[in-house]
């Protein structure tokens, strides 16, 4: 399984994408087998940034109705442009305060909240918008100073805040592992965010669900389900490789989304 960049074929057909699709399943069952899982407990969600319009409706041919993006001014624009095809939008990107009254407008799905100001923000549009948000709190599990997301001792004193938000739906934990061919540094990245999933979970508020774990990307996805992910974010093992480079879809600190 690759850990690191891999050269992806471009996909530029229905039956290609569906290709891809049936090989990444195929793949996550293969892993949920050496767990001892079912591969119903994995949800794919197929990342389009940087796709155009014309490939993610062959996406949706071939099966896809969930998208991730991590650029909201991206995401926005394709929703909107797409609206005809049902698809929900989920935001796996940093997201600034004043970029919240779009997610709050579009989006079925936040993944990557790690500040009350951000909770904030989101809480008051989704007012505005009559709406609710299902979040998943972003946690630094590699200790990456350039990476954003909450430190894992943080989280606790994070999540006890989180109710009085009653407008978005707190569905769990995600991470972004070390970008390394290493697999077990990778795999350490998962299992500390599954362990402190199980740990916040006895103390947990009521209403608080942390049973899902997002985590794993097309290079690393496997060792993650290994470790309990229940979501994985595969973008280049459906679509292919990207011309853009990943640091401009997952900025460092101080980097705009």
């Amino acid at each position: 399984m690759p850990l690191a960049a891999a050269d992806w074929p471009v996909a530029r057909s229905v039956e290609q994408i569906a290709t891809n699709l049936l090989t990444v399943r195929q793949r996550i069952a293969r892993a949920c087998a050496r767990a001892g899982r079912d591969p119903q407990s994995v949800r794919l969600l197929p990342v389009s940034k940087t796709v155009d319009e014309a490939r993610i409706r062959m996406a949706v041919a071939a099966g896809c109705h969930e998208l991730g993006e991590n650029k909201v001014q991206e995401a926005q624009r394709k929703a909107e442009s797409m609206a005809d095809l049902g698809v929900r939008w989920s935001v796996i990107g940093h997201l600034q305060t004043n970029k919240a009254r779009h997610v709050a407008r579009f989006a079925s799905e936040f993944q990557a909240l790690d500040s009350l100001r951000v909770a904030e923000a989101l809480q008051q549009r989704l007012l505005l918008e009559d709406r609710t948000l299902d979040v998943f709190v972003q946690v630094n599990t590699s200790a990456e100073p350039s990476k954003y997301g909450l430190e894992p001792g943080a989280v606790d004193a994070f999540v006890q805040q989180l109710p009085m938000f009653d407008r978005l739906r707190v569905r769990g934990l995600m991470t972004l592992a070390i970008f390394t061919p290493e697999v077990e540094r990778v795999r350490a990245c998962f299992v500390r965010l599954r362990t402190l999933r199980d740990q916040l979970q006895r103390s947990a508020p009521t209403g608080i669900d942390l049973s899902e774990l997002s985590m794993g990307m097309s290079g690393d996805f496997e060792v993650a389900i290994e470790e309990g992910a229940t979501v994985v974010r595969v973008g280049q093992a459906i679509f292919g490789a990207r011309a853009t480079p990943d640091s401009a879809y997952w900025p460092t600190r101080g980097g705009a989304a």
